[in-house]
């Protein structure tokens, strides 16, 4: 190997004579000749200074990069990153090459330091996980970091406080010592003294893992299965809009075209999970509709108009083209799930929130139906836009935390399978092993347990190139432990990394497998997972709901967004019964209701308010759009007489199975006919006669409700309040009373005046009755008003333009009521008729959608 290879590196050096053996060294891993190792280096700092790097002369800012944050001491005051190990795995003979930075976070400068790679203290490979975790959590240079080797070395100049400087090391791996396989510490440290202080001593240390591979193993390679997620807020919003007789969807925002195009978040996720085998795809299916409606022309809401609910519109949405990114991803995507050996899970429609769920809104009537939905349309739409069988039967709440509410919830829901995180059933401390992922909790599911320190690497957006190599390098060494932990013991891994991986986390994941796949890991779908037999050891006890972690619980859903949003259901369910076409409102609707449970609001608050309350305003837009208009006051001339009261359809459909209510709020002073049932063509409006009957002058309150008609009826819409004012009552009543007194009178005389003639004799005939004579009719007044039995009829009104909003225009309402023509004052009646010329437009759900005006 040529010098160049092995002592890359500004200012690298070697000083031959140099102990590379971890005797007699002091803790902090120096050895002895100090003096000659110093002078060699401020040799190399001062020809550095002259011909490489006039930079270094430049206050701070000029060429050098500033420092990073962290933390960095008196004693220790270097930080030193490691941004690449190349390559991942050592092999014998091979050469290791090492970059990254050291940075002066101290108050004085760097005197006579470098940087050099550590070599292990011992030969021997670390063998236990928990060994792993001892190196990672060291943060400062220490004896059993091992010691520094000879060469190479990397000569710093006289950095001041706050200069970083990028450094490349390369090292033998013969010069490392490892004598087998498995898994080493690297280390470099920088090594110096300060202005402050001239004691030459190690002043930083950065720690990667290495692991070194001599190939021949008999170890079984471990099956680890990578959940590959897809996942993203709702943008579908509920409405949707008409233009040329063709449906055009509406999005909250148009934040997919970025993330469908090439750099985007989702391009990149699929584009990587093309490149690997045994994956199994995370796929949330209203994506996938997203995705689809984005490939023809779609229109967004323009920002602060969501919440309001109101009709899309061209004064509150804006018009797109259809996306060629979204249609490009879709077929890319289709290309990746289809390749051998992966597999698709679809999760519930919207990816509902589970904890949230079983934790605030487990009593509501409405959420079970919502996720029995969910589940059914999650399948249907995964199989029909992806042209692939998928797995429905899986749950996994949020970030995979798990107690026996949400177990519960999951296999109300159907769901046999529950991805965990391994923080929620972590193993007895007396399996000195990691045991496969797969475990019975009871009740016919399992649980697939990810391991915790495993998919905790991947939690955050891994963007820089220190986070990166922090991950890979972890993971290859995690990895490599769990299958030489029991080298003869095949078990199962699961790698659950969040539901929105970056783009540049999903890289180093991908890059990762790939380095080990084929030496000790072998990527496999989860079913075949499912298939390894659990561990009798393993902990399989699901932790109770008070053992869920406090700051999780705090970003749940509240329990007046779901109850809020189980109210949705049940006004839906209310709207449905009156439509004839109800399946232009259903699909809509149903999917915004399970979009208002998403996951995904856990991170949106605010966004997640927006859409339930955008929701919601626009049903009760539509259901308002049948509706009696206001009133004010209607009087009544006389004691009978009929009450008209109209009901208006702004829907472009025709409402049936409805029925106008009046209630009297005296009615022992007036009193109304009884419920009329109707049917309202789309944009027209009927008017209702309900005969009335007074019998005291003054106000009276009335109240009109509509309500849904068959088996459990409900009250449709807002009730109207108005007034009647009964007048002219008083003398018709007296004048009736009068004339029956008289009549009274007059056959009380003449029965006495009879009865006196005759002395008390009886009637030669027996059966003839006392006062035999003509019967006497009462006044004609009286009799109609004891006989009131009119037929209460429905008048249609002059159809309004059905494409002419009425939101303010209300049809013209009598202000005094109609009197009876025949005096009859008949509350019978059938249904009122409407004109039959009006029929529904016919449209089905994926033609149109209800809209109140245009």
């Amino acid at each position: 190997m040529s010098e160049p290879a092995r002592h890359s590196g500004l200012g690298a050096h070697r000083q031959p004579g140099r102990a590379t053996g971890p005797h007699g060294r002091p803790a902090d891993g120096r050895s002895t000749g100090r003096l000659a190792r110093r002078f060699a280096a401020a040799c190399a700092a001062a020809l550095t200074l002259f011909t490489a790097v006039p930079a270094m002369a430049l206050p701070a800012g000029g060429n050098i990069s500033p420092a990073a944050d962290a933390a960095a001491t008196a004693e220790y005051p270097v930080v030193l990153s490691i941004e690449t190990v190349t390559p991942q795995l050592a092999v014998p003979n091979g050469t290791v090459s090492i970059t990254g930075h050291v940075t002066n976070s101290g108050k004085s400068a760097l005197k006579g330091a470098h940087a050099a790679v550590r070599k292990p203290v011992s030969s021997k490979p670390l063998q236990r996980r928990s060994e792993l975790q001892g190196v990672a959590s060291r943060t400062t240079p220490r004896g059993d970091d091992g010691t520094e080797l000879d060469s190479p070395q990397y000569a710093l100049p006289e950095l001041k406080p706050g200069q970083s400087l990028p450094y490349t090391l390369s090292v033998a791996v013969s010069d490392l010592g490892l004598s087998e396989s498995g898994v080493y510490e690297l280390a470099v440290d920088a090594w110096g003294s300060t202005a402050d202080n001239p004691r030459d001593r190690a002043l930083g240390i950065a720690r990667t893992f290495l692991p070194f591979s001599q190939g021949g193993t008999e170890a079984q390679p471990t099956k680890v299965t990578t959940l590959w997620p897809l996942v993203h807020a709702p943008v579908l919003a509920a409405q949707t809009t008409a233009d040329n007789d063709q449906t055009l969807p509406v999005l909250r925002d148009d934040s997919l075209a970025t993330e469908f195009a090439p750099g985007g978040r989702l391009y990149e996720l699929v584009d990587t999970g093309s490149k690997l085998t045994g994956l199994s795809w995370v796929i949330d299916p209203d994506l996938l509709d997203a995705a689809f409606a984005m490939t023809g022309r779609y229109r967004v809401q323009k920002p602060g108009s969501e919440a309001a609910g109101k009709p899309a519109k061209d004064d509150n949405t804006v018009s797109h083209d259809a996306s060629p990114a979204a249609e490009a991803w879709l077929n890319k995507l289709r290309a990746a799930v289809a390749k051998s050996g992966n597999q698709v899970i679809a999760l519930p429609y919207a990816d509902p929130d589970l904890a949230s769920i079983a934790h605030n809104g487990a009593d509501l009537t409405g959420m079970g139906t919502a996720l029995d939905k969910a589940a059914t349309a999650g399948r249907l739409t995964v199989e029909g836009r992806l042209s692939v069988d998928t797995r429905s039967d899986v749950a996994w709440p949020y970030q995979g935390y798990l107690d026996q509410q949400i177990a519960g919830i999951a296999r109300q829901a159907g769901s046999s399978l529950v991805l965990a995180n391994g923080a929620s059933m972590p193993d007895p401390e007396s399996v000195n092993y990691t045991p496969t992922a797969v475990r019975p909790i009871g009740n016919g599911q399992s649980a697939v347990v990810a391991d915790d320190t495993v998919s905790s690497l991947f939690q955050k957006d891994l963007s820089s190139p220190q986070d990166q190599t922090e991950a890979a390098q972890r993971f290859l060494a995690e990895t490599f432990t769990i299958t030489h932990e029991q080298p003869q013991n095949q078990r199962g891994l699961l790698v659950m990394p969040p539901r929105e991986m970056t783009a540049a986390t999903a890289k180093v994941l991908a890059g990762a497998l790939q380095t080990a796949t084929d030496k000790w890991l072998t990527p496999v779908k989860l079913d075949a997972l499912t298939e390894v037999a659990p561990d009798p050891k393993a902990n399989t006890a699901v932790p109770s709901s008070a053992d869920y972690p406090t700051q999780v619980r705090a970003t749940e859903l509240p329990a007046d967004a779901l109850s809020g949003t189980d109210k949705v259901q049940r006004d839906l369910d209310t709207l449905m019964r009156v439509l004839t076409l109800p399946q232009r409102v259903r699909g809509p609707f149903s999917a915004a209701m399970v979009r208002s449970l998403s996951t995904e609001w856990r991170t949106r608050t605010t966004a997640g308010d927006d859409y339930r309350r955008g929701v919601d305003k626009y049903l009760t837009e539509l259901t308002n759009a049948v509706q009696v208009p206001k009133k004010t006051v209607v009087t009544l001339a006389g004691n009978t007489g009929q009450l008209q009261v109209s009901v208006r359809n702004d829907l472009t459909q025709t409402v049936t199975n409805l029925k106008l209510r009046l209630t009297s709020s005296q009615p022992n002073r007036l009193r109304v006919g009884k419920d009329e049932d109707l049917v309202l063509p789309a944009s027209q409006s009927v008017t209702l006669r309900f005969n009335a009957e007074a019998r005291n002058n003054g106000p009276v309150t009335m109240t009109a409700q509509l309500y849904t008609t068959g088996p459990d009826p409900r009250p449709y819409g807002d009730p109207q309040v108005f007034r009647v004012e009964v007048t002219s009552v008083t003398n018709g009543v007296l004048y009736v009373f009068a004339g029956a007194a008289v009549l009274l009178v007059l056959a009380a005389l003449r029965f006495f005046r009879q009865r006196k003639r005759r002395g008390g004799q009886p009637h030669e005939d027996g059966d003839q009755p006392v006062g035999d004579g003509p019967a006497t009719d009462g006044p004609d007044g009286a009799a109609g008003a004891a006989g009131a039995a009119g037929a209460a009829g429905a008048e249609p009104n002059e159809p309004d333009e059905p494409d002419e909003p009425r939101e303010t225009e209300e049809p013209e309402e009598p202000e005094d009521s109609e009197p009876d023509p025949s005096g009859s004052g008949s509350t019978g009646g059938g249904p009122a008729q409407t004109p039959r010329a009006s029929s529904p437009d016919g449209l089905d759900r994926t033609a149109g959608d209800e809209k109140v005006g245009p």
